[in-house]
């Protein structure tokens, strides 16, 4: 992880999290550590992000195009996803997400 920084953020619902790390108010820290290549096409993994397996768990399993991407990204995880595909609900309120160290841009 990066410089090993915690801190809240504050989605809204039916946000997902590439959007929110990219146009919400997070986006000052966390643009510069997802890139978000494709914006939400699932067509990159630079979205990519580790999820605590509490959450992970909550959620429907990623569809085959993500497990795609998921293959290509930097170092994944068995609780990795992309942020584009992670939408935000009272379920999974209180998520710890992980940005892995580095990142796979195969688009650049």
């Amino acid at each position: 992880p990066h410089h090993n920084y915690s801190f809240d953020i504050q989605m809204t619902e039916c946000t997902n999290f590439m959007t929110y790390a990219t146009e919400g108010k997070g986006s000052e820290v966390l643009n510069e550590y997802l890139e978000c290549a494709c914006d939400g096409n699932m067509s990159c993994s630079t979205c990519h992000i580790v999820l605590d397996e509490e959450t992970y768990s909550k959620l429907d399993p990623p569809c085959e195009a993500e497990l795609d991407m998921l293959d290509l990204a930097y170092e994944p995880t068995d609780t990795s996803r992309l942020g584009c595909q992670i939408v935000m609900t009272r379920e999974i309120d209180g998520m710890i997400i992980t940005i892995p160290a580095g990142v796979n841009n195969l688009w650049g």
